[in-house]
């Protein structure tokens, strides 16, 4: 029989009842309190039109009704789609309609942008948790009238529970999707390959719970564990926690490590409970991991390899291997998975020799939504899965991370793609070519940086180009650093040369 994600919902609420679940500022909510507000929140939702194999959008920053939400759409079959509150508004728009969503369900401090995209989209219902608008109810209030039973829908394996967006390698907003076995396997993934899980364990949630901070939530509601979570990452706040809480396990992107780090109260907090020390949303900056590591002990750091379309560890290193001969590493394959590497015919490339990762495995995604034809560029026939990374092995068996197929920025812990900015900055009167790049950065890992040629007899400054970026993409997306040249590398067919571009930067 195959384990759905539901199954393993079901499993922790039975083991569990009256232990603490969700911790969120001071508030604190039972196995039991979680199991029947997932279960009246599903009801409610059904009684509103969202059944089995309806997609409903989540517009929603960490908070107590994240995971009770997130079970209520597991309960109802429903297929659910986080969206990034960070995200402009044309950017949800495209999400929802691409996703063909016409029921979304948002947080009250997000009652803004719910009331943009009704007016954008037709037809959309939003409904609030804990407050209402037009067309729409208070989704808390009406779960209130409904049954704390789990609702029989016939949830199957195969349904979809989740579609998780992701710009891949192309800077193409696309939706991956998981079903119920994936993400059920996705859990297995983390028991088999990653940390040990006791009942007084803990872990701390300061990034986006909808990244891969998220999947560690059903692990620790299985064994019994406390998920605790925090609004916003701030260093002393999260150092305050760790200790008031006695956390366990943290997830951390390069960036937040390095603030905490670097915070005047680190070396004055007790953070002997903390086991694990867990990362790999981007490259960890070598002085940053060494740092960390005569700071706090290798024995605490884990990284995962992996993607959104095949969470969360298709590659682990444990803490044993953070040895200096192996920081930049991936790590050791996990054994759910199979790894080859491959030419773009999709051959296997000689031992020793670089090539683009593929994999297979339980926990990877089903497919792209409404996309054949990407979906038929990524998975070969057998089943395999193009990653659009390119690895290498070692003679131990460690893969490293040459490259990308792509230009793709990681800047703390997001991901930007330059031509999205590129556009945007291309509409701009004054600019006549423009490349963006990143740059390495202690702190962020990377800063969008734009290189810009202006047209002959315009004016721009540095500053004035930022703005007008911001104001079309999310935050994070425009560039930090804007540096005017009068022309750009071009290779022999007249296309920006990336690469030159970034040598001829980072010489400077």
């Amino acid at each position: 029989m195959t384990t759905s994600y539901l199954d393993l919902i079901n499993r922790g609420a039975q083991h569990h009842r009256d232990r603490t679940a969700i911790v969120f500022g001071d508030a604190r909510l039972t196995f039991t309190e979680v199991d029947e507000l997932s279960s009246q929140l599903a009801h409610a939702l059904g009684s509103l039109g969202a059944n089995r194999g309806s997609t409903v959008a989540l517009l929603m920053n960490n908070g107590l009704y994240s995971v009770p939400m997130d079970f209520a759409c597991v309960k109802g079959g429903i297929n659910r789609v986080p969206i990034n509150s960070r995200l402009s508004l044309s950017e949800h728009v495209r999400m929802l309609m691409d996703t063909h969503c016409q029921t979304l369900v948002f947080a009250p401090d997000l009652i803004e942008r719910a009331t943009a995209l009704q007016e954008q989209i037709p037809g959309l219902v939003t409904h609030g948790l804990g407050v209402s608008m037009e067309g729409g109810v208070d989704l808390l209030d009406e779960a209130s009238r409904h049954s704390k039973k789990c609702p029989k829908v016939g949830v199957q394996p195969t349904d979809y529970a989740v579609t998780l967006f992701t710009s891949g390698t192309t800077g193409t907003l696309k939706a991956a999707q998981h079903t119920q076995a994936s993400y059920a396997a996705v859990c297995q993934n983390i028991f088999q390959n990653f940390i040990d899980i006791a009942p007084d364990d803990s872990m701390l949630h300061a990034a986006s719970l909808i990244h891969a901070s998220g999947v560690f939530v059903l692990p620790f509601w299985l064994r019994g564990a406390r998920t605790v979570i925090m609004p916003g990452f701030d260093p002393l706040a999260y150092l305050q926690l760790i200790q008031k809480e006695k956390i366990t396990s943290v997830n951390m992107v390069p960036t937040m490590l390095q603030m905490l780090l670097d915070h005047p109260s680190f070396h004055g907090a007790d953070l002997s409970s903390l086991r694990h020390i867990i990362y790999g949303a981007s490259p960890m900056p070598r002085p940053v991991i060494e740092k960390a590591i005569s700071l706090l002990g290798q024995h605490r750091f884990w990284q995962y390899f992996g993607q959104t379309e095949f969470p969360l560890a298709i590659a682990a290193l444990r803490p044993e291997d953070h040895v200096p001969e192996l920081l930049g590493a991936c790590g050791r394959p996990s054994i759910d998975v199979e790894i080859r590497l491959v030419d773009e015919a999709g051959n296997d490339v000689p031992d020793g020799k670089e090539g683009e990762i593929a994999v297979r495995g339980p926990s990877m995604m089903a497919g792209y939504f409404n996309a054949p034809a990407l979906n038929q560029e990524m998975f070969f026939d057998d089943g395999w899965l193009r990653t659009r990374d390119v690895g290498i092995f070692d003679e131990r068996g460690f893969l490293h991370l040459k490259d990308r197929t792509s230009d793709m920025i990681i800047s703390g812990g997001y991901n930007v793609y330059p031509r999205e900015v590129e556009d945007v900055l291309l509409a701009h009167p004054a600019v006549a070519e423009c490349a963006v790049v990143g740059l390495k950065d202690p702190k962020w890992v990377e800063v969008v940086t734009a290189v810009v040629v202006l047209k002959p007899g315009q004016v721009s400054t540095e500053s004035e180009l930022i703005n007008f970026v911001a104001a079309q993409v999310a935050s994070y997306k425009k560039p930090q650093k804007v540096i005017f040249v009068s022309a750009l590398p071009k290779t022999l067919i007249g296309k920006i040369n990336r690469r030159v571009l970034r040598e001829e930067l980072a010489a400077s």
